[in-house]
């Protein structure tokens, strides 16, 4: 079973996925935001698909439904922020604040783990840091200052519990985790920055959307490692 070469389906619709979303992009809105959502769902099964035949189910896998919900509730956001108005945004944006939560639990709760205080104090800190210099850049003012404050605190605390791993545990596994927080954060940085102060077509087309589907395989890749023990 370990050998099982069943995730290479789901993998084939997820890179068609993904082809036609960049070249939606382009030529059509509507193809874009069409097939957007199944990218997620795509690499939830092809995720659930490799880790299945690996996984030593005679013991609890808390780690497998946290990144499963991490997953799903990013295919929700998608699927919310394709609406248009206010609700869909704030509901998509909340569910993939949930989402960021599930992958922190999962990835701080072994970089973290036996940790002392300090070290996290300054992670914190680090990540107040880093949230006011991204709502600083963005432009963000009024009333959405404290929810989009609390997104960008979600994510900066994502990048420190990854880079908490690579820096006590090192290995390939913790610095693909790391790239891939942070360029979800570069993503939803330029998603930001497009709403507040506007981007050229390219760069909110092409350019978030790449960076989207990269970050999302990377943690996809990571996350599969970390919870089959490879360094």
């Amino acid at each position: 079973m370990k050998n099982s070469r069943l995730w290479l389906i789901p993998l084939c619709f997820l890179i068609l996925c993904c082809g036609l979303n960049l070249l939606g992009c382009f030529i059509s809105p509507t193809l874009k935001a069409t097939v957007k959502p199944g990218i997620l769902l795509l690499i939830c099964i092809t995720t659930l698909a490799w880790l299945l035949p690996r996984l030593d189910f005679s013991q609890k896998q808390p780690g497998l439904a946290l990144l499963m919900a991490a997953q799903l509730l990013g295919c929700a956001g998608d699927t919310l922020l394709i609406g248009d108005g206010f609700p869909f945004f704030a509901g998509g944006i909340g569910v993939f604040l949930i989402g960021h939560i599930f992958y922190i639990c999962l990835f701080g709760g072994r970089s973290f783990k036996g940790l002392k205080p300090w070290p996290l104090i300054a992670g914190i800190a680090g990540g107040i840091a880093v949230t006011v210099a991204m709502v600083f850049c963005v432009g963000v003012k009024g009333a959405l200052l404290a929810p989009m404050g609390i997104y960008a605190f979600t994510l900066s605390m994502l990048i420190f519990s990854t880079l908490a791993g690579a820096i006590r545990f090192g290995g390939c596994t913790w610095w693909i985790l790391v790239c891939g927080a942070v360029l979800f954060t570069f993503s939803d940085l330029l998603i930001a920055i497009n709403t507040f102060k506007g981007l050229s077509d390219f760069m909110r087309g092409f350019g978030v959307m790449s960076t989207y589907m990269v970050a999302q395989g990377l943690l996809a890749i990571g996350g599969c490692r970390l919870l089959t023990g490879r360094r």
